[in-house]
């Protein structure tokens, strides 16, 4: 039997329809709302020959991946991308136009991350400062009302205009370290996050260690930070002087004035500082 899991709300509340589409392009089977799901006990009733499709974003993986985190896997599950950014599928795809990866492998060993007594794994990585600020910006036009959202207009606006720098303390397996003037300071499982933007060009996400990478991005200069921001969708800002790459595995960082994070694409309001253990 095949099952089909799916998040309504993922592209842009077309998660239903774009299921329907793998539904029918795989052969058929059980459509079920993952969101509506216990996932445990879903997967722990399952034949062994059954197969899972988890169709969704990457916040649809890290519901899932959380919801089921410590359970052996006995069934094949396959991702299905159909959100707006698919950061995880640009990570693992191994060619052009792939539609579906087994999933497996990439929810066990996941990273934990602590940020004002919540916990939760995380698939691709956490933005802090600016990057997270987009997503609060974002959300609150989304209860607004608004569907279009474009993140990179706001991220723009916010360099430009508004967002202040934070001086950072980041810890990484014990080793302490200054920065000021940060602009975003994320700690990444995957390369990709914010909708293709490849912020940790040399992260594994299958790496036998589970280490994490920490990119610290930072200047005084708004114009020169607007220059050179372009430069983090391939990859090409590690190269600057302006950005520091740390590897570890257990993370603490530390603003100097609380800001929003951002988790997978989920919004933390008011964070000034967060642990992450691989």
């Amino acid at each position: 039997m095949k099952y089909f899991l799916f998040n309504p709300m993922s592209n842009n509340n077309h998660g239903g329809a774009k299921a329907k589409e793998f539904c029918e392009k795989l052969g058929g089977g059980e459509m079920k709302d993952v969101t509506k799901l216990d996932a445990k006990a879903f997967m722990a009733g399952l034949e062994k020959e059954d197969v899972v499709y988890l169709i969704g974003g990457d916040g649809t993986i890290n519901f899932f991946a959380n919801d089921l985190y410590g359970e052996e896997l006995k069934n094949e599950v396959y991702f299905c991308p159909a959100g707006t950014g698919n950061d995880f599928m640009n990570d693992v795809r191994k060619e052009e136009g792939q539609e579906t990866v087994l999933l497996n492998d990439y929810i066990k060993d996941l990273p934990l991350v602590e940020v004002n007594g919540l916990k939760r794994r995380f698939i691709n990585g956490i933005g802090y400062g600016l990057d997270g600020m987009c997503c609060q910006i974002a959300d609150d036009m989304k209860a607004q009302g608004k569907t279009e959202i474009n993140y990179t207009s706001i991220a723009i606006k916010l360099l430009l205009l508004t967002y202040k720098q934070k001086k950072a303390k980041v810890v990484v397996d014990g080793v302490e370290h200054e920065f000021k003037n940060v602009w975003i300071l994320p700690t990444m499982k995957g390369r990709f996050y914010g909708g293709g933007m490849m912020v940790a060009p040399a992260q594994d996400r299958l790496d036998n260690e589970g280490k994490v990478t920490v990119v610290v991005f930072g200047s005084m200069s708004r114009l020169k930070t607007l220059i050179c921001f372009p430069k983090i969708f391939k990859g090409e800002h590690v190269n600057l002087k302006m950005t520091t790459v740390l590897t570890g595995k257990e993370v603490y960082v530390e603003y100097d004035k609380p800001t929003a994070l951002q988790i997978d694409g989920e919004t933390v309001r008011n964070v000034k500082s967060y642990t992450v253990k691989a």
